[in-house]
């Protein structure tokens, strides 16, 4: 089949043709919009999940309803290295900038004051470019917990005053500093005793819930964390049947067998044997065995894009603790268990565990297990084993 017109989309963040499965968490962001429109702001969301079930999908559809809806929006994929507040005072500029559109009332320029002084305080050489003076005495303490409240207080005013709305959307949230998640959180929780139409919606690594806690212990009566994984059967094959029907081409049941047997019906894995039995195919229907052909290029653009590029991220000792997870068997497994395997103790462990959390690589979901974030690690490090070995 032409490969021009494949409408499948594998990629990172890549909005799918047919986005499925999601509609009644959309339904519960369109609500929090609304309420948050009207001054009556509630729980925002941030969608947890492992690698590849369509966090960032989500939360791009999230930004994308909010500016339909009026409101001012800024997108951060949280840093594992570089500064956030950085990255947060840029994406600020941004909304203000947006709401600058309209008028620049009093409000407006104080709180582009507040924002400029805000970035007197970063390190290195980032600055603002707005042509307003520092609102001296405000967001320029330097601790970013009493900053962001003021900054995000003032965005909101305006905000409200135009009868508008700020959305602050955050990708990768499991790799904010516990000092730096509270003060999000901190900022939201101010805004909401206002009033104000501020909403904060992130996503994240299943650990997500609990960092937040960390952070701040009332952080779950500010957001929900609904927990996003593979799709219905119902659903996995409509994300495939739907985009290639709207194009007169068809799957038989047996290609769809096929592929939801190999891709547990995880999203990501979806789109990627979807455009390959889409390009491997001569004609409609496509038939198991064009998924079959297709399977072997598949696997190989998996493991180069989705796997081994974590897997490469890796220490000796770090990758010594993921063979000894892998070999275990899949889903989560006994810390005690991993050092048994390599021969070690729990403790003499610890920091290696620790660092692969870091890394996003694992996650704990009760204590004492230990589990990969991307489905399906756990088969290709056998893999990679087995070719080690032969």
């Amino acid at each position: 089949m032409d490969p021009i017109e494949n409408p499948f989309r594998p990629g990172a963040g890549t909005q799918p043709p047919a986005l499925m499965g999601r509609d009644g968490l959309l339904e519960t962001f369109r609500v929090t919009l609304e309420r948050t429109r009207r001054l009556q702001p509630g729980k925002s969301l941030m969608p947890t999940g492992l690698r590849g079930v369509g966090k960032t999908v989500l939360l791009n559809r999230f930004v994308r309803e909010a500016n339909a809806a009026g409101f001012s929006t800024g997108f951060i994929e949280a840093p594992e290295t570089k500064s956030f507040r950085a990255q947060l005072a840029a994406t600020l500029q941004e909304i203000l900038l947006d709401l600058r559109d309209r008028s620049l009332t009093a409000k407006l320029r104080r709180a582009l004051g507040i924002l400029k002084s805000f970035s007197l305080t970063l390190p290195g050489d980032f600055k603002i470019g707005l042509d307003v003076d520092p609102e001296l005495g405000r967001g320029d303490t330097g601790d970013l917990n009493t900053d962001l409240s003021q900054l995000f207080l003032a965005i909101g005013e305006v905000a409200a005053e135009q009868r508008r709305g700020m959305l602050l959307a955050i990708d990768e949230i499991q790799y904010l500093s516990e000092e730096d998640f509270a003060a999000v959180i901190t900022a939201l929780h101010r805004s909401t005793q206002n009033d104000l139409p501020v909403v904060v919606v992130g996503a994240g690594l299943p650990q997500l819930p609990s960092l937040a806690g960390n952070a701040k212990s009332y952080a779950e009566r500010l957001f929900e964390f609904p927990e996003i994984g593979s799709l219905s059967d119902a659903d996995a094959r409509a994300a495939l049947a739907e985009p290639a029907r709207k194009l007169q081409v068809r799957f038989d049941d047996g290609a769809l067998d096929v592929i939801l047997e190999r891709t547990k019906a995880y999203p990501y894995f979806l789109q990627e044997y979807g455009a390959g039995a889409w390009n491997i195919a001569q004609r409609s229907p496509i038939t198991a065995s064009d998924v079959l052909n297709a399977e072997e290029i598949v696997t190989q653009q998996l493991e180069k894009s989705f796997f081994r590029v974590r897997f490469g991220r890796l220490t000796p000792r770090e990758r010594e603790y993921v063979h000894a997870l892998a070999r275990l068997g899949s889903g989560p497994q006994r810390s005690s268990d991993v050092a048994t395997e390599m021969g070690q103790t729990v403790e003499s462990l610890g920091t290696t565990r620790l660092r692969l959390i870091e890394k996003g690589l694992l996650y704990s979901p009760e204590h004492g297990l230990a589990a990969f974030t991307v489905p399906l690690f756990d088969e290709f490090v056998r893999k990679v084993e087995k070719r080690r070995s032969t």
